[in-house]
């Protein structure tokens, strides 16, 4: 993914205002928001529970 400038950054705003009018962009940035805030919590949370699988024995070494 390339970098975005300024005029670019330009027409993508002007380009959803045009699609979803200026009234309807609040509740799209909240939801994307909140969409994102979602994964980054799962991915911590699958993160977590796989260094925590990895770093604790499991029961059938312990039988040994």
């Amino acid at each position: 993914m390339g970098n975005l400038g300024m005029m670019e950054i330009l027409l993508i705003g002007i380009a959803l205002l045009i699609f979803f009018g200026p009234s309807r962009l609040p509740e799209l940035g909240k939801s994307l928001g909140k969409g994102i805030q979602e994964f980054k919590k799962a991915s911590k949370e699958l993160t977590d529970s796989v260094k925590e699988d990895v770093t604790t024995p499991s029961a059938d070494k312990d039988k040994k």
